[in-house]
């Protein structure tokens, strides 16, 4: 049987991300796909995200990133995966 692969990527979005629910409806994303990490606003209008868990699991986050909740306009998702790390839980910061 082949061990789970787990990674984190660290992503910022931008476009229409902040005060749409974004950061909220990420968490609630992450937590339906047992991701752990994190969600901001950035002074710029961007959200910054750190997302860690199963790589099939962070691969469907990532794609959902892209669309957002419904009233958020998603123009860029710039992402790269970095080192694991260990949260416990996702939060919003």
């Amino acid at each position: 049987m082949k061990p789970i692969e787990k990674i984190c990527i660290h992503c910022y979005i931008t476009g229409r991300v902040q005060g749409v629910w974004y950061r909220s409806s990420a968490q609630t994303k992450a937590q339906e796909l047992n991701l752990t990490g994190w969600a901001k606003n950035l002074p710029d209008d961007r959200v910054e995200i750190m997302a860690c868990g199963e790589a099939d699991h962070v691969k469907k986050f990532v794609k959902w990133l892209w669309q957002g909740p419904m009233l958020a306009s998603v123009t860029d998702v710039d992402g790269e995966q970095v080192t694991w790390e260990d949260y416990l839980k996702f939060e919003i910061l």
